[in-house]
C-alpha cells in the first residue's frame, strides 16, 4: 500500500539479490549459471531492477548471445557480462543517468529509460534532465497517439478497403488491355482474307497463305460456314471491337491508377498524423473526393484549427518543411515554396513533399549536407522508410506543376536529379525541440 503517512517498504523480491549490493564474480556467475532460462531472462529475473530492456541493453553491450542459457555461456563471455553489469552499477552508484524517450520509426514514443540504451542506436531519441520529465512526456505523447489511433481507426478501414477494391480493379482491367494485344493479329488475318480468300475452298477450316508483312507462310482459322469475305469481315469486326475497349481501358486504367496513387497517399499521411488537426484534414480530403460523407459545419461552430506542416532546421541552418497529407503537400509546394527552393519527394513511394528553402542561393551555394538531409526527410515520411534506402527525386520547384484538376498531392515534372538515401533523420533537428 503507498499512502501518505504510510510508512514504506521494499516488498518480496523473490530471492533475488541487489545489483548495487556488493556483487561479485562468483555471485553472479552461480546466479546466471543455476537459472534455467537464457542469458536475457536470467538477468531480470535473478536482481531486482533490471528490466527486460536492460537485460537486452547489457546482453548487447557484452556482446554476448542473449537466447543461450547461463550454464552454456563461456566464462569468458560470463566475465564480459560482468564487467558492463557492473560498470552500469557504477553509473547509478555515481547517479550518471542520461534520460531519454526513443521513437519509433513513425515518430511514436517507443521507449524510456534513465540510461543510455544501446540498442536503439539509430533511433530518434530525446534526452531530457531528469526522469520525471521523461515519464511526464512518453505517457503524454503515447496518450495522444493511442487516442489519434482510435480515433483514426475506421478513417484507416475505410482507406485499407478502398486501396484493396482499386487495386483489384487495377490488376482486372490490366489483364483486359493484355487481352486487346491480339486485336492486330484480328487485322492481319482480316487484310490477308481480303488478298487471298478467293483461294479458300467451300468449307475449309483454314487457310495457308503467305503473310506480306513478315514474308512467312501463316494459317488463318476460318469458319466453314463463311466464304473467305466473310470471314474477313468478322475479324476486321473483331479487331475493331478489341480497339474501342483498348481506347475505354487506357482511359479507366489511367482513373484507376490515379485514384489508387491517391489513396496510397493518404494512406501514408494516416502514419505522419500527430494531432486532431491533421486527422481532420485526412477526413476533408476524402470528403471532397467523394470517399466519405462531408460533416456540415454546424452554425457558428468554430472552425477547425489549421494542421501545420512539420518543420525542420538543416545541420547548416536551411529551413525544412515537410507535408502530414496532401493539403499541406500543395502548400509547401504551390504558396509556401519559391521558385528558386527545391522539391524533394520519394520516387516509387507515396510520401510527403519536402521543401528546402534556399531564397535566391544558387544550387552550387547550397552544401550537399543540407541536400542530402531533404532528401533523408522525403525517405522518412513516405512508404519506403523500412527500407534501408529509399530512392529520392529532387528539382528545383519551379519545374513542379499541377495539372488542372488534378487531386490534391498530384504533381508532376519531366527532369530532374536523383538520389539513394537510407530514411534517417535522428541528426536532423525538429524546430521547437
Amino acid at each position: 500500500t503507498v499512502l501518505p503517512g504510510r510508512p514504506y517498504f521494499i516488498p518480496d523480491i523473490g530471492g533475488k539479490k541487489d545489483p548495487l549490493g556488493a556483487v561479485t564474480f562468483e555471485d553472479f556467475f552461480a546466479a546466471l549459471k543455476g537459472f534455467p532460462g537464457n542469458i536475457f531472462k536470467a538477468l531480470y529475473s535473478c536482481f531486482t531492477g533490471i528490466s527486460p530492456v536492460e537485460s537486452g541493453n547489457l546482453c548487447l553491450r557484452s556482446g554476448i548471445d542473449p537466447d543461450v542459457p547461463g550454464a552454456d555461456q563461456p566464462v569468458e563471455a560470463l566475465d564480459r557480462l560482468f564487467n558492463v553489469f557492473k560498470e552500469r552499477m557504477a553509473d547509478i552508484d555515481n547517479a550518471l543517468f542520461s534520460p531519454e524517450i526513443i521513437y519509433d520509426n513513425k515518430n511514436r514514443p517507443l521507449e524510456f529509460a534513465a540510461l543510455h540504451l544501446s540498442q536503439y542506436e539509430g533511433q530518434k531519441r530525446i534526452s531530457f534532465d531528469s526522469i520525471s520529465e521523461v515519464i511526464e512526456r512518453f505517457y503524454s505523447e503515447k496518450s495522444v497517439n493511442d487516442r489519434i489511433r482510435q480515433r483514426s481507426a475506421d478513417v484507416r478501414k475505410i482507406v485499407s478497403t478502398l486501396i484493396e477494391r482499386d487495386s483489384k480493379k487495377y490488376d482486372l482491367q490490366l489483364k483486359q488491355l493484355k487481352d486487346t494485344e491480339k486485336k492486330d493479329r484480328f487485322r492481319v488475318y482480316g487484310e490477308l482474307l481480303n488478298t487471298y480468300g478467293y483461294s479458300a475452298e467451300e468449307g475449309s477450316r483454314e487457310l495457308k497463305c503467305l503473310n506480306y508483312y513478315t514474308g512467312e507462310e501463316i494459317v488463318i482459322p476460318l469458319d466453314p460456314d463463311k466464304s473467305g469475305i466473310d470471314n474477313a469481315k468478322k475479324y476486321f469486326e473483331k479487331y475493331a471491337k478489341l480497339k474501342r475497349t483498348e481506347e475505354a481501358l487506357s482511359v479507366l486504367i489511367k482513373t484507376t491508377k490515379e485514384e489508387l496513387d491517391h489513396l496510397l497517399s493518404v494512406q501514408a499521411s494516416l502514419d505522419t498524423i500527430e494531432n486532431e488537426e491533421d486527422l481532420s484534414d485526412i477526413r476533408r480530403e476524402l470528403a471532397d473526393s467523394g470517399y466519405i460523407r462531408g460533416r456540415g459545419e454546424a452554425k457558428g461552430k468554430k472552425k477547425d484549427k489549421v494542421s501545420l506542416p512539420l518543420h525542420f532546421i538543416s545541420s547548416d541552418g536551411f529551413d525544412l518543411y515537410v507535408g502530414k497529407n496532401n493539403f499541406q503537400n500543395d502548400y509547401l509546394t504551390f504558396k509556401l515554396a519559391s521558385g528558386n527552393d527545391w522539391w524533394f519527394h520519394s520516387k516509387k513511394f507515396p510520401g510527403s513533399h519536402v521543401i528546402l528553402k534556399v531564397g535566391k542561393l544558387k544550387q552550387e551555394e547550397i552544401p550537399d549536407r543540407a541536400f542530402n538531409e531533404a532528401g533523408a526527410l522525403a525517405a522518412y515520411f513516405s512508404k519506403g522508410r523500412d527500407q534501408s534506402k529509399v530512392d529520392i527525386d529532387y528539382v528545383i520547384k519551379k519545374e513542379v506543376k499541377k495539372p488542372a484538376g488534378a487531386k490534391p498531392g498530384f504533381v508532376v515534372y519531366y527532369t530532374n536529379y536523383s538520389m539513394s538515401i537510407a530514411p534517417d533523420i535522428s541528426g536532423i533537428t525538429q524546430a521547437g525541440e
